[in-house]
């Protein structure tokens, strides 16, 4: 039996990544390494108006030729400029490519000054909820293997789409948000939760994982279902003032406590360090704080079922 916050699924441990166009290399060198250290997942913000980065999915595009095991997903992709239906297609075929190394973070939008200057439409916060629901049944249907998806929304329709290719696997669709709403709908819909550690502070989680947790008991689903990722941003070394600036003890515990006593179980990494201190940073994190974790965790888990 585990903790009372803790909803026993398998850990996984990731690398946040900036798209930087300049150096154009410097996604890259971070994701092989990353790889090389045995890291499940990294994940690619989505900012399209953002003039200093390179297009995520055109990036991640080349990262999983450079790679051979980690996963790659949008953090997370800017839904008012990316038609789920296209959205749907391009993450399938990039799984089917790559072996099942994709899964797909989804945003409703922000920053809507920037997305109206590229293009996009601005949307209430209702609008942005009612488009994400629809967005994530729409990119369900492309992933079905039907002949012909039909769909007529609000904000998407689908005519007699003929999907395909399916993805290699179940692609998992990860909801960044943090509103009542949106969690409600991350519990009936979605397959995993994004937040961050800098809005989604610990003392905040509880709150936010019932509500997940109440959206999929009205769906029927169970709520351990729902993978909880975690970014979490900091610095390996010399103790900080900050939740995560510190030694690597300090990590373990951390992010140890995050999954026994706050439900998280999944941790992508985004270091505070300049930027050319990350590829020591992620090397420490996944050579001593990822095993340390691991140990502590199961060992909690071990304890709670004698």
């Amino acid at each position: 039996m585990t903790g009372k916050s803790d909803y026993g699924r398998n850990i996984e441990f990731g690398i946040f990544v900036e798209p930087l166009a300049d150096p154009p290399d410097h996604a890259a060198k971070l994701a092989r390494l990353a790889d090389r250290e045995g890291l499940d997942l990294a994940g690619i913000q989505d900012h399209p108006y953002q003039r200093r980065h390179l297009d995520t999915w055109t990036l991640i595009s080349t990262l999983v030729g450079q790679t051979e095991n980690i996963r790659f997903f949008p953090d997370v992709a800017n839904l008012p400029l990316r038609p789920p239906a296209v959205l749907a297609k391009a993450a399938a075929s990039l799984d089917a490519i790559s072996g099942g190394r994709v899964e797909l973070g989804l945003g409703a939008g922000a920053f809507w000054d920037a997305i109206e200057a590229m293009g996009g439409e601005r949307r209430s916060p209702g609008e942005a909820v009612r488009s994400l629901e629809e967005a994530i049944r729409v990119i369900k249907l492309v992933w079905s293997g039907e002949n012909s998806v039909r769909f007529d929304g609000e904000f998407y329709s689908l005519a007699g789409m003929r999907p395909g290719p399916t993805p290699a696997r179940d692609i998992g669709v990860w909801v960044g948000a943090a509103g009542p709403k949106m969690l409600d709908l991350t519990g009936r819909l979605a397959d995993g939760w994004v937040p961050s550690s800098g809005w989604a502070t610990p003392d905040k989680l509880p709150d936010f994982h019932k509500r997940i947790d109440e959206g999929a008991r009205k769906a029927g689903r169970n709520p351990a279902s729902i993978r909880r990722v975690y970014n979490v941003s900091g610095r390996i070394g010399a103790e900080g003032d900050g939740l995560l600036e510190g030694p690597v003890s300090k990590w373990v515990e951390r992010l140890a406590s995050f999954v026994v006593e706050y439900g998280m179980d999944t941790f992508i990494f985004w270091p505070t360090a300049e930027h050319g201190g990350h590829e020591k940073q992620i090397s420490t994190f996944a050579g001593e704080v990822v095993p340390a974790v691991k140990e502590r965790v199961g060992k909690a888990r071990g304890k709670e079922t004698e």
